[in-house]
């Protein structure tokens, strides 16, 4: 049987956790982020986020001893790589040099880690002597990297909750995962699509085709601008404007100001996308899902709807029994992470 293994998602506004078992969760929860206890994708203090992770579990009765955690954007890169076909160990000793343009200082204050999505077979150059002239078999990988003090931190906080770490990696492996598990479900048509991270600070579009990551785009763009709306109407700080905006106090989500923000995120994703397929002219991008804070925003989702050439879909689509889960949108990545542990068993 499937062990009970805990999603971890830490944002800047919000902590998110699911408790999955089997690729299903069992149960979500979401705690408000304490100021500043997450800078540039950094926990500042372990002591305190292990203290917050530790009360959150005790006080929604959560019992786990398995923990997986979603790395933020800020702190962890993600490259498709093509390797010729080698060792295990040789692809780990490989690996580092295939990111010197994300390292800073020392190769030995990172780790490294990767999955391997195929086969392939590169062809031999034009000029190449016939003995040098056979096509060579590689490897087609997703490479992942972070810094050490990053894992060990996370490893100190959910040790300190009780729970030993199992898995951390970026948000694009979780979403893969999900694509992968419920791809015989996703339609035909969705051989292409974009997964929209509508963040509090960030807006970012995760391209795939099928479950290969292709590209990201992110946009300097989140709630925190609607919030700042809000702040001026209400004439409130801009952490209270955020829960009238999630809560839609006084019908605040449906106002002319909200609205024209609205419209402003809808411009701006118009422009990415149109510079997306632009690019890259063999597109059949088509589809979209939401999830962020922001896929719970409904006139927020029909502005997108009527102003974006494409079709928009609820995170729940992507998740097992996602129907059931209240705002499902906020625990994708929570929930992804755990099925990249299970798969790895």
């Amino acid at each position: 049987m499937a062990k009970k293994i805990l999603g971890i998602d830490i944002g800047y506004d919000r902590m998110k956790l699911a408790l999955c078992q089997g690729g299903r969760a069992l149960k979500t929860v979401a705690v408000p982020m304490p100021e500043n206890l997450l800078k540039e994708g950094r926990v500042t203090s372990p002591d305190a986020m292990a203290e917050l992770l530790k009360n959150t579990l005790k006080e929604n009765k959560i019992r786990t001893n398995m923990a997986a955690i979603v790395l933020p954007n800020e702190v962890a890169f993600v490259k498709n790589v093509e390797m010729p076909m080698m060792s295990a160990d040789q692809l780990l000793y490989n690996l580092p040099f295939e990111f010197n343009d994300y390292i800073t200082g020392e190769i030995k204050d990172y780790v490294f880690d990767y999955a391997v999505l195929g086969t392939g077979q590169k062809e031999p150059e034009e000029g190449k002597a016939e003995s040098e002239g056979e096509a060579t078999q590689t490897l087609e990988l997703l490479a992942a990297g972070t810094r050490k003090d990053v894992i060990e931190d996370a490893q100190f906080f959910t040790r300190k909750a009780g729970m030993k770490l199992v898995m951390a990696a970026p948000e694009i492996c979780a979403f893969m995962e999900l694509i992968r598990a419920r791809k015989a479900e996703l339609s035909a048509e969705a051989e292409e699509l974009c997964i929209l991270d509508m963040g509090y600070s960030s807006i970012r579009m995760f391209m795939f085709k099928q479950d290969r990551h292709v590209a990201t785009r992110m946009l300097e763009t989140g709630l925190v601008n609607i919030d700042n709306v809000l702040a001026d109407i209400f004439g409130v700080d801009v952490h209270l404007a955020h829960t009238y905006l999630l809560t839609n106090y006084e019908n605040c989500q449906h106002r002319e100001e909200c609205m024209s923000a609205y419209e402003n995120i809808a411009v701006e994703l118009m422009r990415a996308l149109n510079f997306y397929r632009f690019s890259n002219r063999d597109s059949s991008l088509g589809d979209m899902w939401l999830c962020g804070g922001g896929g719970a925003i409904e006139p927020l989702r029909e502005t997108l709807r009527e102003m974006l050439d494409i079709d928009i879909h609820g995170a729940e689509e992507l998740v097992a029994g996602g129907e059931s889960i209240e705002e499902c949108n906020s625990f994708l990545p929570a929930i992804g992470i755990t099925m990249e542990e299970t798969r790895r068993k």
